[in-house]
């Protein structure tokens, strides 16, 4: 495993990776830890506004496989992102606690577990770092 190729990207691929690590580690914890309480409230407004940032950054990167100008199948993700966090948000917020909770994990497996399978495929700068070549 090397650094070098993330290192070497663009800072835009760089945020849009430290990002996504640190919203996929705080998010695991987050899916783990106590629910209801301040401290999962306040990481959880921290998880969103990473979250924000990885779909915003996201739209800044060229697709390998574009379908509609620089945007891919993964930009869909995306979307879904921007559109699904502030709904999450909104559903915590008047007390609708499962519809919170089904658009949190859709988010985290959707927009970080999938979208992370997706970057470990060969060719792509995260397989290289992680797999070398």
């Amino acid at each position: 495993m090397s650094l070098a190729p993330l290192l070497a990207a663009p800072v835009l691929i760089q945020v849009h990776a430290g990002a996504a690590t640190a919203a996929f580690l705080l998010g695991g914890y987050q899916m783990l830890a106590v629910k209801g309480t301040i401290a999962h409230r306040r990481l959880g407004w921290v998880w969103a506004v990473l979250m924000a940032i990885v779909a915003l950054s996201s739209l800044g990167i060229v697709s390998n496989w574009p379908m509609v100008g620089p945007f891919g199948p993964i930009h869909g993700l995306s979307a879904f992102t921007l559109v699904t966090l502030p709904l999450a948000v909104l559903h915590a917020r008047r007390g609708r606690i499962a519809s919170h909770r089904a658009a949190m994990k859709g988010l985290f497996f959707g927009g970080l577990v999938i979208a992370g399978l997706f970057t470990l495929m060969p060719g792509r700068l995260i397989y290289q770092a992680v797999f070398g070549g």
